[in-house]
């Protein structure tokens, strides 16, 4: 009989420690996703380069700003609380999709501006050479984001940042030629136009949160032109409910980058905006990607209708996005016709 009365106080005892240990581990896990859902903080182009410039004893020649911006924004990505998430197949972060689409919409700028960098910004003209250390960090941060292993991302994009750094001091470097950065306004433009494509496609999958019958434009109502499927004059877009909140924080990525490199913009490239009377057009755009960042105060993305009782993220997101994008239209007219 003491026997049995002491194999049940012992089972009672391990049940009782399994479940702490249990809820425990649950609470860390918890307290880990909070901390790890946290966006980073904006930081000031301008400053960030002079610190940089100061700790390596190297001057701010004409394009040090945008560069140094593109390192931090990469090393942001990569070392925020929680680290670089995209790929982890671990508890909590296997859970988490907000941050690693956070992380996708910031890979993309900075993929799309080291393109820009190694194609136009870098180079005098179409047939001059490209330079070393961007053609290899250009292929280095396409590489696949969700790669956990042999190699994991992160190698791959720290590889990329090294070379961005090479690529930086060799441009500091005033008695050597061999590292160029161009701040004219067809290089500017060249890259306008990539974003001015990003943030469009963008624009249209957050409004489609509501779903919307929209006329076929792919043509551009041109009688001549053709594609290589026919598709109807209306169809209708809508963003399933379960990629709402995917959206809406790649977007959320998008801005925070590109809010960054749009201010180191108008530092290096100031000559050339005052005079296509641009400056103005850059710092609205800048001034509606800021509105982006705000705080979100709802635990959840809403997506209630456009005039319902219940907000939708995403439709206020867009507006900011569109609003941008139309002023990038507006700036890359300043730069060619200005």
């Amino acid at each position: 009989m003491l026997r049995n009365l002491w194999n049940s106080d012992t089972r009672s005892q391990t049940i009782r420690i399994f479940t702490i240990a249990i809820g425990g581990i649950v609470l860390l896990q918890l307290v880990l996703a909070l901390w790890w859902s946290r966006t980073p903080d904006s930081f000031e182009p301008v400053k960030n380069a002079t610190e940089m410039a100061a700790e390596r004893s190297q001057p701010q020649v004409t394009g040090y700003t945008s560069t140094a911006t593109l390192i931090t924004v990469a090393n942001t990505m990569l070392n925020k609380p929680g680290g670089y998430l995209s790929n982890d197949i671990m508890p909590p972060s296997v859970w988490m999709d907000n941050v690693p689409n956070w992380e996708y919409g910031v890979l993309v700028q900075i993929r799309d501006y080291t393109r820009a960098l190694r194609n136009d910004i870098s180079r005098s003209q179409s047939q001059s050479l490209e330079d070393p250390d961007l053609a290899l960090a250009e292929p280095l941060f396409n590489f696949d984001s969700e790669s956990w292993m042999f190699p994991p991302s992160e190698r791959e994009y720290r590889k990329a940042i090294k070379l961005l750094e090479s690529y930086m001091e060799r441009l500091s470097r005033v008695e050597q030629q061999d590292a160029q950065f161009y701040a004219r306004a067809d290089n500017l433009a060249a890259w306008l136009a990539i974003v001015e494509k990003r943030l469009g496609s963008l624009s249209q999958r957050l409004s489609a949160s509501v779903g919307q019958v929209r006329i076929n434009t792919d043509l551009a109502g041109e009688p001549d032109a053709s594609q290589s499927t026919p598709l109807p004059d209306e169809r209708i877009t809508k963003t399933p409910w379960s990629e709402i909140d995917d959206v809406f924080y790649e977007t959320k990525g998008t801005a925070w980058a590109l809010l960054h490199l749009l201010k180191a913009t108008e530092h290096d490239f100031a000559d050339i905006l005052q005079k296509k009377n641009a400056l103005i057009s850059l710092r609205q755009i800048v001034r509606e990607l800021e509105s982006t960042q705000d705080p979100l105060w709802s635990p959840v993305i809403l997506n209630g209708s456009g005039f319902g009782l219940v907000a939708n993220h995403s439709l206020v997101m867009a507006s900011y996005i569109s609003r941008a994008n139309a002023a990038i239209i507006d700036l890359r007219t300043l730069l060619s016709d200005g």
